[in-house]
């Protein structure tokens, strides 16, 4: 698929091969289409917490902070980790969008001292429960030191990298940032010289995995056309305090009305759904109560497992749904994340 402009694997094999092998061993993803926008400059926290409705006022170095980026009406622009690097340097390490024009536009309008580029950075994620094992058997004991959401450096081959304990699934594991290519390709080869003890595979973000965990996409499950209290981002929404962001009033507006629809999972009694664009959802009276925005088979539920914008009156776990498949229905039931 395209993602970023760059083209990302989305599987090797097949789907439910590679989502039963992360489930219970280790797998290499070389996810570099997870660019990297790096901001410094004197005003360059101005700028990144304009950006964003969660309060970075008291960011360390060391914590990766997820944050949605929102307009100015408290559309979703992308919602990124964000690592401040030093005390006037931060990475914002993005999803499927063009966040850099963002930045710059920002930026020009309210001349802001700050320099905005994509830095040439690369990011392999190892994933999977057995993953701690083999990040330690190539970056040495100390890596299990590295708390979740934190990063650090760490070395191997004299080559210095930054690696957070993150990554878009739920099995655990760890995202290494590369900035010296060859460093980098040496590094990969390594990976599978010692990782036969832990069965090893390359593998790809996994759609099934993901769904089933709760992992949100940009462009699939959200858009700008979304907010960020829709899709369960309260938590990182800071409508108190006196930081400044992009939509703070229509936020504001929005919360004091109350949200109308939410991200829900679905579990829906069918094994196959081309989801080529949204499809309707209904409740057992025929009235439409949302729409179905990412969708895949479950070995595990033995159905399709979906996430899907739901009116918010029906978004109560177990609440019974269907769909119109063609000329078939099926039925289904609304989900909390992660789904179970």
């Amino acid at each position: 698929t395209v993602y970023n402009h760059m083209l990302l694997p989305t599987f090797f094999t097949s789907l439910e091969e590679e989502y039963d092998h992360l489930k219970k061993h280790v797998q290499l993803w070389d996810v570099s289409v997870q660019r990297e926008i790096e901001i410094s400059g004197k005003d360059s926290y101005e700028l990144v917490q304009l950006m964003t409705c969660r309060n970075l006022s008291k960011a360390e170095a060391g914590i990766c902070y997820y944050s949605p980026l929102v307009d100015l009406y408290g559309g979703l622009v992308n919602d990124p980790l964000i690592y401040k690097l030093e005390k006037d340097i931060w990475r914002v390490c993005i999803a499927d969008s063009d966040v850099l024009l963002f930045a710059k536009g920002i930026a020009e309008s309210r001349n802001l001292k700050v320099k905005i580029n994509e830095a040439k950075i690369d990011t392999l994620a190892v994933q999977g429960p057995k993953s701690l094992k083999l990040m330690e058997k190539v970056f040495g004991k100390e890596i299990n030191d590295l708390k979740f959401f934190r990063y650090d450096f760490f070395e191997f081959n004299e080559n210095k990298f930054l690696i957070s304990r993150s990554g878009y699934s739920k099995q655990g594991g760890y995202e290494i940032h590369i900035e010296n290519l060859e460093a980098g390709l040496n590094l990969y080869d390594y990976f599978f010289k010692v990782g036969n003890e832990f069965n090893l595979k390359p593998g790809a973000p996994n759609l099934i995995e993901r769904i089933e965990g709760g992992l949100l996409s940009y462009g699939n499950d959200m858009d700008i056309g979304d907010n960020p209290l829709e899709c369960g981002f309260e938590k990182y929404v800071d409508l108190e305090s006196d930081i400044i962001f992009l939509g703070k009033e229509n936020l504001k507006k929005i919360k004091k009305k109350g949200i109308k629809r939410k991200l829900m999972g679905v579990k829906i009694d069918t094994k196959y759904i081309d989801l080529i664009e949204s499809i309707p959802l209904f409740n057992l009276q025929n009235e439409r109560i949302g729409e179905l925005r990412s969708c895949a088979f479950s070995p595990q539920f033995k159905k399709t497992v979906g996430i899907a914008m739901i009116k918010k009156e029906f978004c109560e776990d177990g609440k019974k749904i269907q769909i119109k498949l063609n000329t078939n229905l099926a039925k289904g039931e609304v989900c909390n994340f992660p789904i179970k």
